[in-house]
């Protein structure tokens, strides 16, 4: 097996896939541990179903660069999610179950409609679930990707102490004269730029496990922020190149077999922190 992986690492493709695959994943994490702790974990589920109601129309409308659509209409609706989840008459969990189920259905009626190809149901299913297309990757996207994925990281640097900020404590944070709805509006472009680029290696149904389980993980065992974030920049990473690697060795689909092996990481880890809790009582 381990020379059949070397063989694969001779392609290109398979390269690609790797080093997408893992910037994806240290986005998603990074951004997962905030959006967890401020429970706003239920907005990477919301977009990831706009995300494919977008992606969709652009299929329709037969662009060939469909992250120029996809993108705008995401960001967007993040935007609003995040109003939505903070005072607006319609409250976050209500607005994500209208705009999340609303963009699946037109996508799919868009798609059954004007197909654009002979299989609907297949393109559906990839769309949703991931596909094949994390192995298909150009070199265009894989830089489109380091370029997004190094933004998103400088973004979390310099604002590292804001974030903190209004995520433990908002009102304190405005009280001081933060701008905890800019905090937050940077926040939510910033996860809506991650969705739309994990949808080839996930799929948009699978996206927000991404986001929420290395953070969940890493939470089991760690308490600090710091920690915590790190922690889970390593799990992420990690169940990504062991998905991804063995999606392409057992031909298993890339997205649910990282899913997969997060899942497996959040059991491991949350034996160990019951382990943790016990010794820490019984001291």
């Amino acid at each position: 097996m381990f020379e059949t992986l070397i063989t694969y690492l001779n392609f290109p493709f398979v390269r690609y896939a790797l080093i997408v695959g893992l910037l994806i994943s240290l986005c998603s994490s990074v951004l997962g541990v905030t959006l967890v702790l401020k429970r706003f974990s239920y907005i990477g589920d919301g977009l990831s179903h706009v995300a494919f109601g977008a992606m969709s129309v652009a299929a329709v409308v037969g662009l060939t660069d469909r992250l120029l659509l996809v993108l705008p209409i995401t960001v967007v609706c993040a935007v609003i999610l995040l109003k939505s989840g903070q005072k607006a008459k319609i409250k976050g969990d209500a607005a994500v179950a209208m705009i999340s189920v609303g963009a699946l259905a037109i996508g799919y009626i868009l798609m059954n409609k004007f197909p654009t190809s002979s299989n609907v149901s297949a393109d559906v299913c990839s769309t949703l679930f991931g596909a094949a297309s994390i192995l298909t990757l150009t070199r265009f996207d894989v830089w489109l990707c380091i370029g997004l994925s190094v933004a998103v990281a400088v973004v979390f640097v310099f604002l590292y102490n804001k974030l903190f900020a209004i995520t433990f404590d908002e009102n304190f944070a405005r009280a001081t004269g933060t701008n905890a709805g800019a905090y937050n509006l940077i926040l939510a472009i910033v996860i809506a730029v991650v969705i739309v680029l994990a949808m080839n290696l996930v799929g948009s149904l699978l996206i927000s496990a991404l986001v929420i389980f290395p953070a969940l993980s890493a939470m089991r065992v760690f308490k600090n922020f710091l920690s915590v974030t790190v922690c889970s920049v390593i799990i992420s990473a990690v169940c990504a190149l062991v998905g991804i690697i063995a999606a392409i060795l057992l031909s298993l689909p890339v997205g649910p077999t990282i899913v997969v092996a997060d899942i497996i990481a959040f059991a491991v880890f949350y034996v160990a922190g019951s382990l943790v809790g016990i010794r820490r009582k019984s001291v």
